[in-house]
C-alpha cells in the first residue's frame, strides 16, 4: 500500500516547502528498511522518515522520534559522515516517477561547498536509497550487481543511472488534449489500461477516480466511446490535475483495513469510510500505524526460529510416541521368546521362517505365530527376542522422560512465540534474544554497546484505580512475579494456556471482585486464548508462586489457587 507517482508530486512539494533551507542535524536507522533524518528549519526540528520496506515504501514527516538501532549499520554511518551538518538545497521528483531527489549542500575538501544528492527510489520491492556525488554513486542501501540485474546495476563508484524510462506523458507538463488523443489511438484497449499506458505516475486508484469522475464504465473499450465521452474524460483529467495542485489527502478504510491512500480525495469507492487529512505526511503516518509498518529488528528472524523449533519439537514428539508404543509392546517379544524356548526341540535350525505353536500363556490354547530369522539357530532366535524385550523395556522410562522434556520445550517455545507477538521495542527484542541465547537456540554475540534500560511491563488501571502489571515476555514474567510483586499481591495466569503473568498490586488489601474480574480478562487477552469465551484463569497470592530450580524462564508452580472463567471482551 503506497502512493503512486501522481500523488508523490504534491508530497514532494509539501516536503520542499517545509524542509528546504533546513540543516541536517542527525541521521538514525530503525531497522534494515527505515531511516529518520532530523532536519532543523525555522527554529523547529522535523523528523523525515524514509522507508524502503517493499510492502509500504514511503517518505514523510513523523511527529514522534522512533526507537533506533543501538549500533548504526555501515550505510547509516556513510550518510552521517557525508550529510550531517549539510543544508537542504532542493527536494524534487523525477518527472512523475516514484523517485524523489534530496539535494544537500555540504562542506567538501578545501572548504568548498559541494552538493550531494540522496536518491530515494520508492518503487515497491526495488525500493532503494542511493547517495550520489556529481553523478557517481558513493554508496547505496541495497547494492545491485550484474548477478541481480542485467538492466541496471547500483554499486559504489558507478555512474548513477535512472530506472528504465516508461515513455509516458506527464499531465503537468503537457496538454490534456494530447493525452486524450493518445488514448483515442488505442481502440482495442480498455479505458483503464489505456490511461495507465499513457499517463505517467497514474496508479490504479488515480485511474479509477479519473474514470469515475468522467461517469464512464471502468472496463469500457476505447472503441465504444463517443465524442461526448472523450469530452467528459478530458474534463475529468483536468479536474484530477487541479485536485493534485490543491491536495485533499485521504485514506479509505473498511473496519480498520486500508483500501486505498491518495493525495486527492477518492470518490469511486462504494464501501468504506473516507478519512481526510490536512497534510500528506499526516495521512502516511496514520497509514503506517494502521498497517503496523514498524517491526523491531530481528523480530521476524526470531519468530521464524521459534516456529521452526516448535515444528521440530512437535515432530520429535510424534517419533517418540511411536517408539513408546513399540516399547509398551515389549512383552510381545518376551512371550515369543518364552514360547520358542518351550517348543524349540520341535523345530530344526534354519528350516522355517514362520512357526505356529500353542501359546503357553493362553488359557484357551490359542496359537501364536512366530517370525524367525532363518540365518540364526532356534536358540539364537530366542536370545534375539529376549534382547529386544530387554532393550525396549529399558527404553520405556527414557522415552517417557524425553516426551515430558519435549512437551515442556513446546510449552516454553509457545510462551516465547506469544512474547514475540507483544514485542514492540528494541529492548523487548533484546530480552527475548538473551532468553533464546541462554536457552541455546541462538549463538552468543559480542556487542559493542548494550542497553542497560529494562523494558517496562504493560500497565493498566482497574475501574477502582488499582494498578495491574502484565509481563511482555518470559524474562519479564519472572522479574515481575519474583522481583517486582509483593508477597500479598495477586498473581493471575490462564490455566494450562500460554500467556503473560498478570499482577494486581493490592498493597496488602484484597482486591474487589470487579478488579479481580478485570485482571482475569486482561490475563485472557494477553494469552493464546485471546478472543475466546469461558477462558479459565487461575489466581493466587504471589507468595504461593514458586520457580523450580533449573526451570526455564517463565515457568512456575503455584498452590492455593482459585479459577475464574472469563470472556476476552476488553476493548483494545
Amino acid at each position: 500500500m503506497n502512493l503512486d507517482g501522481f500523488s508523490m508530486r504534491p508530497l514532494t512539494i509539501e516536503l520542499a516547502n517545509l524542509l528546504i533551507g533546513g540543516r541536517v542535524d542527525k541521521i538514525t536507522q530503525q531497522n534494515k528498511a527505515n531511516f529518520t533524518i532530523t532536519i532543523r528549519n525555522f527554529g523547529q526540528s522535523h523528523l523525515l522518515r524514509i522507508s524502503v520496506a517493499p510492502q509500504n515504501p514511503s517518505m514523510h514527516i513523523i511527529k514522534k522520534s522512533p526507537e533506533n538501532l543501538p549500533e548504526p549499520p555501515t550505510f547509516c554511518m556513510v550518510l552521517r559522515k557525508n550529510l550531517e551538518g549539510g543544508r537542504i538545497a532542493d527536494i524534487r521528483q523525477f518527472e512523475l516517477d516514484r523517485i524523489i531527489f534530496i539535494d544537500i549542500d555540504t562542506i567538501g575538501a578545501g572548504g568548498k561547498i559541494q552538493t550531494l544528492t540522496l536518491a530515494v527510489e520508492l518503487i515497491g520491492k526495488y525500493s532503494n536509497i542511493i547517495l550520489i556525488s556529481e553523478g557517481k554513486i558513493i554508496d547505496a542501501l541495497k547494492k545491485i550487481g550484474t548477478n541481480s540485474s542485467r538492466v541496471r546495476t547500483v554499486l559504489p563508484n558507478q555512474i548513477y543511472q535512472m530506472p528504465p524510462a516508461q515513455n509516458k506523458l506527464d499531465i503537468f507538463s503537457c496538454e490534456v488534449a494530447e493525452i486524450v488523443e493518445k488514448i483515442k489511438s488505442e481502440e482495442n484497449l480498455r479505458l483503464d489500461k489505456s490511461i495507465m499506458n499513457f499517463c505517467q505516475g497514474f496508479g490504479p486508484q488515480t485511474v479509477k477516480e479519473t474514470i469515475f469522475s468522467a461517469g464512464l464504465p471502468y472496463d469500457i473499450k476505447i472503441s465504444e466511446l463517443d465524442s461526448a465521452d472523450f469530452a467528459s474524460l478530458k474534463n475529468s483529467l483536468i479536474e484530477i490535475k487541479t485536485s493534485a495542485e490543491n491536495p485533499t489527502p485521504c485514506i479509505v478504510e473498511d473496519n480498520g483495513k486500508i483500501l486505498a491512500i491518495s493525495a486527492v480525495k477518492l470518490n469511486y469507492f462504494s464501501q468504506g469510510q473516507v478519512k481526510i487529512f490536512e497534510t500528506i505526511s499526516e495521512m502516511l503516518e496514520v497509514a503506517d500505524e494502521m498497517l503496523g509498518s514498524y517491526t523491531p529488528p530481528d523480530k521476524e528472524k526470531f519468530s521464524k526460529l521459534v516456529h521452526n523449533e516448535l515444528k521440530r519439537a512437535t515432530n520429535k514428539i510424534s517419533v517418540l510416541e511411536n517408539e513408546l508404543d513399540a516399547a509398551e509392546n515389549a512383552d510381545d517379544w518376551r512371550i515369543k521368546a518364552d514360547n520358542l524356548l518351550t517348543y524349540r526341540y520341535n523345530f530344526k535350525d534354519h528350516a522355517d521362517e514362520i512357526i505356529s505353536v500353542k501359546n503357553i500363556y493362553s488359557e484357551n490354547g490359542e496359537e501364536i505365530q512366530i517370525q524367525l530369522d532363518r540365518k540364526l539357530t532356534i536358540a539364537d532366535n530366542v536370545q534375539t527376542f529376549y534382547k529386544k524385550y530387554d532393550k525396549l523395556k529399558r527404553s520405556t522410562a527414557h522415552i517417557i522422560e524425553q516426551i515430558q522434556k519435549c512437551r515442556a520445550e513446546i510449552s516454553y517455545l509457545e510462551s516465547v512465540e506469544h512474547s514475540l507477538t507483544t514485542a514492540l521495542t528494541l529492548v523487548d527484542i533484546d530480552e527475548i534474544r538473551a532468553e533464546l541465547t541462554s536457552g541455546g537456540y541462538l549463538k552468543a554475540e559480542k556487542k559493542k554497546t548494550a542497553s542497560s534500560k529494562k523494558p517496562e511491563p504493560f500497565k493498566f488501571n482497574a475501574p477502582d484505580g488499582t494498578e495491574i502489571l502484565i509481563g511482555k515476555n518470559n524474562a519479564q514474567n519472572d522479574r515481575l512475579t519474583f522481583k517486582i510483586a509483593a508477597p500479598d499481591d495477586i498473581w493471575l495466569h490462564t490455566k494450562e494456556i500460554t500467556g503473560s503473568h498478570v499482577i494486581i498490586r493490592c498493597g496488602g488489601v484484597e482486591p474487589s471482585a470487579e478488579t479481580l474480574l478485570f485482571a482475569a480478562k486482561l490475563a485472557a487477552k494477553f494469552s493464546k486464548a485471546a478472543g475466546s469465551s469461558k477462558v479459565p484463569v487461575d489466581y493466587t497470592h504471589c507468595k504461593f508462586v514458586k520457580k523450580p530450580s533449573g526451570a526455564k524462564p517463565g515457568f512456575v508452580i503455584f498452590t492455593n489457587q482459585k479459577t475464574l472463567y472469563v470472556d476476552d471482551d476488553i476493548n483494545n
